[in-house]
């Protein structure tokens, strides 16, 4: 089953971009997913093929018009998840991309200027707004370059070992454990010996504590999640005996 991806943009011809090379690219050749794309600008109906306005209330910037936006949302049907870039969105996590890579497909609306009517919105509750982070991007493109590109690589096939994407940063509610690879010794810093070791059970032990201590120090939100988490299965666990 082919991943088909659509993106609605002002800027169509940012696409496939940096995903037309390397893995992703190869996996477009393949016809492992499909690039589609919907200029936004199509469904305005004056001769100028206005798409924004001024802020209701007064403020700098335009916005995204309501009517020409659901005409273009309209145009992309159903059966897929729809996700709106915006920095009003959720941060969006891991575990999301791994669902919508594991689905049919996906179609991104981006965002420009002050941003969308707040109408569509609620005339479609369908809608996912999204982020990538606590950013502000001059167009929602880029955001959705990155959004397809975390889903891409999970595809069946596309990185080479089947387990490439599990032992990775967010994967298990941690960031990923340090690496490390030859040469052995770098200016005057050498690879740490239990990776050295050849025993399987303390490198995993290793990288664990690794990865639990390296999340508590730069992601204390993650840490307080991961903690409670695993402080509830182990509640379940003691109430089940």
């Amino acid at each position: 089953m082919t991943f088909a991806a659509t993106i609605l943009t002002l800027y169509p011809e940012m696409f496939p971009g940096p995903l037309g090379v390397s893995l992703a690219g190869k996996a477009l050749e393949r016809g492992d997913w499909s690039c589609e794309t919907v200029q936004i600008r199509d469904f305005a109906t004056d001769k100028h093929r206005t798409v924004d306005d001024t802020p209701a209330g007064g403020g700098a910037g335009m916005v995204l018009k309501a009517n020409i936006l659901g005409p273009a949302i309209e145009s992309v049907g159903k059966g897929r998840p729809i996700l709106a870039m915006t920095p009003r969105g959720k941060p969006i996590t891991q575990a999301r991309i791994r669902e919508i890579a594991a689905g049919p497909g996906v179609a991104i609306l981006c965002g420009r200027f002050e941003g969308f009517d707040e109408r569509i919105f609620d005339h479609y509750p369908e809608i996912e707004q999204v982020s990538l982070a606590d950013i502000v991007l001059s167009g929602g493109e880029t955001a959705a370059i990155a959004i397809l590109d975390a889903c891409i690589r999970l595809l069946p096939g596309v990185m080479g070992a089947p387990d490439s994407g599990v032992e990775e940063s967010y994967e298990n509610g941690l960031i990923e454990y340090p690496q490390y690879t030859r040469p052995q010794e770098w200016e005057g810093r050498t690879i740490p010996e239990v990776l050295r070791s050849g025993d399987h059970a303390k490198i995993a032990a290793w990288r664990k504590a690794r990865s639990e201590e390296d999340t508590r120090l730069r992601r204390p939100d993650l840490w307080d999640r991961y903690s409670g988490d695993r402080d509830q299965s182990a509640s379940d666990a003691r109430q089940k005996k």
